[in-house]
């Protein structure tokens, strides 16, 4: 954003430049008024280019941070579901090995052995 200042600000330091060079030019009022319209005609042609290329980087940033951005969260939603189908499966395991221990600790029951907690 400094540099687009400085680059304004030398552009409108040119175009003062060259109205008063005009200006104080020996010719006839017609001829300095023609000299001065295509001065302004270049100006805000150059001006024109400076904003549409300040537009375009503007937009090329904005896509790179939403490529970016995007590409952020599909990462996290991957690692979300890697660790959801780990916590299912360890869950899997323990409940598995609850319901052996559950149905060995009621065998010892039935038979009247001591049951371990």
């Amino acid at each position: 954003m400094k540099t687009g200042k400085i680059l304004l600000g030398v552009l409108a330091g040119v175009a003062v430049g060259a109205t008063l060079g005009i200006l104080f030019a020996p010719d006839k009022g017609s001829t300095t008024r023609k000299k001065i319209a295509k001065k302004g005609e270049k100006f805000a042609d150059d001006l024109e280019d400076k904003y549409d290329e300040f537009i375009e980087n503007i937009t090329e940033k904005y896509e790179d941070l939403k490529e970016k951005a995007t590409d952020m969260a599909e990462k996290a939603k991957r690692k979300a579901e890697e660790f959801t189908e780990k916590a299912k499966h360890e869950a899997a395991k323990v409940t598995e090995k609850a319901k052996h221990e559950a149905e060995k600790m009621a065998k010892k029951a039935k038979y009247g052995e001591e049951v371990e907690a």
